[in-house]
């Protein structure tokens, strides 16, 4: 507990004055700077992919002094970038000996695995740094909220977009009105660029099954099942597969089709395209357009088998009117769809990307061709440009020499909050932003997994989002929405006792 409290007035006293400026729009305002922290010990759960950069990008700020990746191979290669870093395969070994040596945890996960672990971290008092979608369903997000809450710790979710300055900039304009009242919004993806689809799943049991079935001469069947059998121990070797799969259901390891990347398509380990891309490419909507609390939600599907996502989708979202806006409409395409080609004709805008999002406006369109509203235009119909309103006040996000990369920049706003003290700084922490903008896009997963059949539209979920009730269960008939909901973790991990819910 000492060590813990002199790291704190540590970070207390080494801060820096200036951090996250309100700034006139237009205006070229005082950057805060943040310099490299040695002495903030930070652990990295999940070094591999994003993760990778995750833990470098934090050690910039701070001493890695300890790594956790279920493949050992990945895990090996990281370690040799962090002098003295302890490694593990399994986050429990990696926290019983270095929980009271560490400040702060990156956790980079698929994502069935990010609420335990950083959960974890939050109640022995740690900062965490969690990847989006901050978790794979709508009860897990609410929790991290309120346990960041609870604690007090600085969190940060992995939407590296919005420590942009664009972004910020537009959100701030559509918020002071420059396109008027808000009527309508269309966010769409690229995503999937992995596999999805029903009858994806493969065990030893089914592809002996299918190879003796295919192949007539027993004995090149036999080969082929033998050679099959030694590339799946093969590969066993290099992955802790009890500790990946962690508090989803058991099932059998198969390259290819789980680890790595190709887990966000599963139900039971990631949330598809929505879960991957819309913590992006809705964070500039959601910051305009306050899109909490939606109480309607139905969605159209390819058609899936509850075990894998669709290959595509279409959801509408309807959200209630609040002190700023009226009732209205969000809907989310991905698979390269995109909204009719007369809205984008409408104000101007050709050869719409494969990415991006639109609000309708009273007065205009405010368009984002990219995931990140790393650039945008404010346009009336016809095309012209709106000129933005002046003397509109948006917070600067902290820069220092890494942060011309705005994923840097993501982390260099975390560890400038823990200096600071302030959770509130960053500007997708768990209890304000992160946690219901996880929540509100989850929900289009639960009803994606109420459209199960290809081409038809799925059963309507209606929705409580201050209770996280779907009100109109007694009416669903697709099986395991509520467990969408709240899921029941297995294999021995702790169970969330939901009872908090009546706290939030």
């Amino acid at each position: 507990m000492s060590m813990q409290t002199t790291r704190r007035d540590f970070l207390k006293a080494s801060t820096v004055a200036g951090v996250g400026f309100m700034v006139a729009a237009g205006a070229a305002p005082k950057v805060a700077r943040a310099s490299a922290l040695q002495d903030l010990a930070i652990a990295g759960i999940g070094v591999g992919g994003k993760g990778a950069s995750d833990i470098t990008q934090a050690g910039y700020y701070g001493k890695v002094v300890a790594i956790c990746d279920t493949d050992r191979g990945t895990l090996e290669s990281k370690a040799k970038e962090f002098e003295g870093c302890k490694t593990y395969t399994n986050y429990k070994d990696l926290y019983a000996e270095m929980m009271d040596k560490i400040d702060a945890v990156t956790v980079s996960t698929p994502d069935h695995m990010h609420t335990i672990i950083t959960a974890e971290a939050i109640k022995a008092g740690k900062h965490a740094y969690t990847q989006k979608p901050l978790t794979r369903t709508i009860g897990e997000a609410r929790y991290l909220g309120y346990l960041a809450k609870k604690y007090g710790v600085c969190t940060q979710m992995g939407n590296q977009g919005s420590t942009l300055d664009a972004m910020r900039r537009c959100v701030a304009q559509i918020k002071a009105g420059a396109i008027g009242e808000i009527l309508k919004v269309h966010i769409w993806t690229n995503r999937p660029v992995w596999a999805q689809g029903p009858n994806r799943d493969m065990t030893m049991d089914k592809f002996i099954a299918q190879t003796k079935k295919e192949e007539e001469d027993e004995e090149v069947a036999q080969d082929l099942i033998d050679e099959k059998k030694k590339q799946v121990e093969e590969a066993l070797k290099k992955i802790d597969w009890d500790s990946w799969i962690g508090v989803a259901p058991k099932r059998d390891f198969w390259p290819g089709i789980y680890h790595d990347f190709q887990w966000r398509g599963w139900w039971d380990f990631g949330s598809g395209s929505l879960g991957d891309m819309a913590c992006h490419t809705a964070n500039m909507p959601y910051g305009a357009c306050d899109l909490k609390f939606p109480t309607e939600v139905v969605a159209e599907s390819s058609g899936h088998d509850f075990n894998s996502f669709p290959a595509s989708s279409k959801i509408w979202f309807q959200f209630p009117a609040t002190e700023n806006r009226g009732a209205i409409e969000v809907t989310w395409f991905d698979a390269k769809a995109k909204p009719e080609a007369s809205i984008f004709e409408e104000y101007g805008i050709e050869n719409p990307t494969d990415s991006g999002a639109i609000i309708i406006g009273s007065e205009g369109a405010a368009y984002s061709p990219d995931d990140y509203a790393q650039s945008y235009q404010l346009l009336k119909k016809g095309g012209e440009k709106i000129v933005e309103k002046e003397g509109v006040e948006w917070r600067k996000a902290p820069e220092d020499e890494h942060s011309g990369n705005f994923d840097a920049r993501n982390k260099l706003e975390w560890v400038t909050a823990i200096k600071e003290n302030n959770p509130d700084l960053c500007w997708s922490n768990f209890p304000k932003f992160a946690g219901p903008l996880t929540e509100t896009i989850l929900l289009g997963n639960l009803a994606v997994w109420a459209a199960p059949k290809a081409g038809e539209r799925g059963e309507t979920i209606k929705w409580d989002a201050k209770k996280l009730n779907v009100t109109n269960l007694a009416e669903i008939k697709t099986p395991g929405v509520a467990e969408l909901v709240r899921p029941e973790y297995q294999n021995g991990y702790e169970k969330i006792d939901w009872s908090f819910i009546d706290e939030t």
